[in-house]
């Protein structure tokens, strides 16, 4: 039976409905699953909760979730770069729960290895640890945080074989391999499809038993969060 789907919408149908929690991989718009958001946002879904790093930016990434409004609750570490994101919220029409991005991180993979919570130091004496369990463990104060378990995830990788063994390129490993075992489907979206047997085994990022649903996504457009650029020299 092939994991292969010809489109972004094809590979999610039969996935989504409102109220449904989503983990998304990548940060800013390094690695994220930019075809599956699309397919998210052309199907109308609505009042998502949502796990990742950030939102991406005004307009990209899940920012355009943001923008069409449906997003209701957002499971999130850094939200700097967007201005619909900050708008929302403090209008009171997003609930947003902040975490230490590291915390984030351990939270998926800690609900993708079926462990329903940890302790850390992270957030100890501050706002993140308001109304949540504390513990002492040698004389240190440790908070507990739940593990994420999500509907869905939707990642983003480099290659992929036929049978779904992924390798992500570079930054993109952030937090698509954690939120890919979050979910309880993981659909994953690749610039390169190849038979299997042609990847290296000791490179293989994420087993296949992890990927239910595969999409060719390329080719993509490169999008840049901040352009950055010399100032010329006088003549």
């Amino acid at each position: 039976m092939t994991k292969i789907y010809p489109t972004a919408a094809a590979a999610l149908e039969g996935l989504l409905y409102d109220g449904m929690t989503i983990c998304s991989g990548g940060f800013g718009l390094c690695g994220i699953p930019d075809r599956l958001i699309d397919a998210i946002q052309a199907s109308g879904v609505k009042n998502l909760t949502v796990a990742s790093n950030n939102a991406g930016i005004d307009g990209e990434g899940l920012g355009k979730l943001l923008r069409s409004r449906q997003i209701g609750k957002m499971i999130s570490s850094y939200v700097g770069e967007n201005k619909e994101f900050e708008r929302q919220y403090l209008a009171g029409e997003l609930e947003v729960e902040f975490c230490p991005q590291g915390t984030l991180a351990e939270r998926m993979r800690a609900g993708g290895a079926g462990i329903p919570g940890f302790y850390t130091k992270t957030g100890v004496g501050t706002l993140v640890a308001e109304g949540k369990e504390t513990k002492e463990f040698d004389g240190e104060t440790y908070v507990l945080e739940r593990g994420i378990r999500a509907d869905l995830s939707i990642i983003k990788g480099w290659k992929a074989d036929e049978s779904g063994n992924l390798v992500f390129r570079k930054t993109a490993r952030n937090f698509n391999h954690p939120a890919a075992t979050a979910g309880k489907v993981c659909v994953a979206e690749v610039e390169e499809i190849v038979p299997v047997g042609s990847l290296d085994p000791d490179s293989i990022h994420l087993p296949a038993i992890f990927v239910k649903r595969l999409v060719l996504g390329a080719p993509y457009d490169k999008k840049i969060e901040f352009r950055t650029v010399r100032k010329r020299e006088m003549a």
